[in-house]
């Protein structure tokens, strides 16, 4: 899964989140720069009062400067905790970006494994029925059945051909979306071959589960963390109305001449602190933060419907689980027509049955089983909208993507 574009372009966007966490943590450090100029400069006493002849100069300047904002009511504290965020809500896209694409990819296998054993089942299904028209066939020419029965049979056959082809589309879609999420073509990767019946179900499958496993869901964490990130907003607004303290020093040498830049005469340094406050700017900053607090609120109700959809989504997948259940003991009807077949072949083989008995039974339990595959793949694919509905897992373990090794070690 590691090659499908998707997880990739989530994982880039991560790496650039950190970087971005990184790059803005630096505020916390003083910002020191260095500078060298050389230039050739003319000065002319033009001025009223002023005497001397103009004099042309090559002026050598080696310095360097250091600067520190303090930090006095949070402003970039609030800033580096809002790119922590944006860090923390990208590693969980990434995790739901992993999450979705295994439940996709798991979907994928058992649709193609669903369709390939509907195709055969249908195909046996047509051959059985085409045995029947010809015996039905038969005993119209003798005169020992109505057409009207002829008829029925043929219409029933027609009906399982006309289903064949678009279960044999569906099959082959299966196996190019399993490319596709592999990051494939559809002609470079064979479909995963594995038999609808080689697909067990766990063991442990809940019921009910404790509404704090919702909680591990990526969907959720993320909109966690983008409410975080609208806090932190919130602060970086309202710590530009308020006053701020930059500090400076600056040193640097001065010379005519580059062999004089060490010398006594040469230096020159300042230090000073400036302290800044808006004043008036039009009612930018005031409404800058109305709107993050509009921002706010809307993260805080993005957050809240995102709960309640995780919340209606596990719903309906376990009360779907339920459904299925009960689906499935009503499938188990092939079994008693697997009997009805098993003994009416014995009758035949004793001369008490026909033939066409034994097709009839037989049509009956094929019919039973194509019914039975349709009921397990469900359940098979409603398996999985749990483990997608609950983050992943409901042991109490969170399904995470290789990448988060890495991202647990970035700053923040």
């Amino acid at each position: 899964m590691t090659a499908n574009p998707s997880l990739q372009l989530a994982e880039a966007k991560l790496r650039a989140a950190q970087d971005l966490l990184r790059a803005g943590a630096g505020v916390f450090y003083p910002q020191v720069t260095g500078s060298a100029d050389v230039s050739r400069r003319a000065t002319v006493p033009a001025r009223p009062g002023q005497t001397g002849a103009p004099s042309l100069f090559t002026l050598w300047t080696l310095g360097a400067s250091i600067s520190y904002a303090v930090d006095i009511f949070g402003g970039n504290r609030r800033a580096v905790e809002m790119l922590a965020a944006q860090a923390e809500g990208q590693r969980y896209a990434v995790a739901a970006a992993y999450l979705t694409l295994s439940g996709n990819l798991v979907n994928a296998v058992i649709a193609h494994a669903a369709y390939r054993a509907q195709i055969d089942t249908t195909r046996s299904l047509i051959a059985l029925v085409r045995e029947l028209v010809e015996i039905a066939h038969a005993q119209v020419e003798a005169g020992v059945m109505a057409h009207a029965s002829e008829s029925s049979l043929a219409a029933q056959l027609a009906s399982l051909e006309v289903s064949l082809p678009p279960l044999e589309q569906k099959r082959d879609q299966a196996a190019h979306l399993q490319a596709v999420l592999m990051g494939r073509f559809p002609s470079e990767v064979d479909a995963v071959d594995v038999a609808l019946n080689g697909l067990q179900l766990p063991a442990d499958l809940p019921s009910l589960v404790p509404s704090e496993l919702v909680h591990q869901r990526p969907a959720v964490l993320a909109a966690q963390a983008r409410l975080h990130q609208a806090s932190a907003e919130v602060g970086v607004a309202t710590a530009a109305m308020l006053p701020s303290l930059p500090l400076s020093a600056d040193y640097a040498r001065m010379s005519g001449r580059s062999a004089d830049l060490f010398g006594g005469k040469a230096g020159a340094w300042s230090v000073g602190a400036n302290l800044v406050a808006p004043l008036f700017e039009g009612g930018t900053l005031y409404f800058r933060r109305s709107a993050s607090r509009q921002a706010l609120q809307a993260a805080d109700a993005d957050y809240r419907q995102v709960v309640l959809s995780a919340f209606e989504q596990v719903a309906d997948v376990l009360r779907g689980l339920e459904h299925d259940a009960a689906s499935l003991m009503h499938s188990y009807a092939h079994r008693r027509r697997q009997a009805a077949l098993e003994e009416i072949t014995a009758d035949y083989r004793a001369g008490v049955a026909n033939y066409l008995q034994v097709l009839s039974a037989n049509l009956e339990y094929q019919q039973a089983v194509l019914g039975a595959l349709q009921v397990r793949a469900q359940r098979l694919q409603d398996t999985v909208a749990l483990f997608l509905a609950l983050g992943g897992s409901w042991r109490g373990a969170r399904m995470e993507p290789p990448v988060e090794r890495h991202a647990r070690q970035s700053p923040g």
